[in-house]
């Protein structure tokens, strides 16, 4: 293994986590031959082939699939080993890669990204978002895809994950201003057990904590229409295909449906989430320090 390179282990991660040669070099910004080179010296250095691939599919093999955790931490290694370097000098560099939602609460995002990048101008920031919300970022923290996240958690937290909570807030219930639940001083579950629901994507901190509130109370729901974002689940609501929660602070901001109180909320809440077992690089530790700072604006 001595003669494996970081470069090589860049290009393997990348190739399995997009499962795709031409994704992977558009990702790295490097040609679809470099990468299928570099993947090529690796197997021959590991004596094993990393891919099953053929001109429809890429997946990995068992090989690969051993290697994936080990090289994402040696990537992150090598990254915190260079910005401890180069923090040395009392100056943060270096990429923090921070996952984040559509709601965030009282954590004003851009704000705090804005703060970083005027303290830290050697520093940068990769936002990203997940298909599957809250668990895609709990994923991408722990194997180390990503060095911190804004996350819902409803329940028990994962081990080996770093959490406080940030922000919380009500989830509301939206209606179209026709439907009959609109003029309703407040519902129960029970009542709502019967609706059509808009929500969003089995993952999704929100979703989560409807499905275990109908769960724990004995009920079932239909969630016939799934949506990844605020704009469309709010038109389809509107037009009366459905019944929908959304965080408080989106619901307010929101025209055309009708807030329908609750008889027993439903608390949502954020956290700052990152590995409890691998330390913060100094640029991570200095982004999360912002995030606390939110919570004193």
């Amino acid at each position: 293994m001595a003669g494996v390179e970081l470069r090589q282990l860049s290009y393997f991660v990348a190739v399995a986590e997009e499962l795709s040669f031409t994704r992977a070099s558009q990702r790295l910004r490097v040609v679809q031959s470099a990468v299928s080179t570099a993947i090529r010296a690796l197997e021959r250095e590991v004596g094993a082939e990393l891919f099953d691939r053929d001109s429809r599919r890429v997946a990995l093999t068992a090989a690969g699939a051993a290697m994936l955790p080990e090289a994402r931490t040696a990537l992150a290694a090598a990254r915190a080993a260079a910005q401890a370097a180069a923090g040395a000098s009392g100056e943060v560099r270096g990429v923090v890669t921070m996952g984040t939602l559509l709601s965030t609460g009282r954590v004003n995002v851009p704000r705090l990204l804005g703060r970083f990048s005027r303290r830290h101008p050697r520093a940068a920031v990769r936002l990203q978002y997940s298909p599957s919300g809250s668990a895609g970022h709990v994923r991408a923290v722990l194997d180390g895809r990503m060095d911190l996240a804004l996350a819902s958690l409803p329940g028990r937290a994962p081990a080996g994950l770093a959490h406080e909570i940030v922000a919380e807030e009500d989830l509301s219930l939206l209606a179209a201003p026709d439907h009959p639940m609109a003029r309703r001083s407040a519902v129960t579950l029970a009542e709502l057990a019967e609706e059509s629901f808009v929500d969003f994507p089995a993952g999704w901190g929100n979703r989560t904590l409807v499905d275990r509130a109908f769960a724990g109370a004995g009920l079932s729901r239909q969630v016939p229409l799934e949506v990844p974002d605020y704009v469309t689940a709010r038109a389809l609501i509107c037009q009366g295909l459905g019944v929908g929660f959304l965080p408080a602070g989106a619901a307010g901001e929101m025209t055309g449906v009708v807030e329908v109180p609750l008889a027993e909320p439903l608390r949502w809440s954020v956290s700052v989430i990152h590995s409890a077992a691998r330390p913060l690089s100094p640029a991570a530790a200095a982004l999360l320090r912002e995030v606390h700072a939110e919570l004193e604006v």
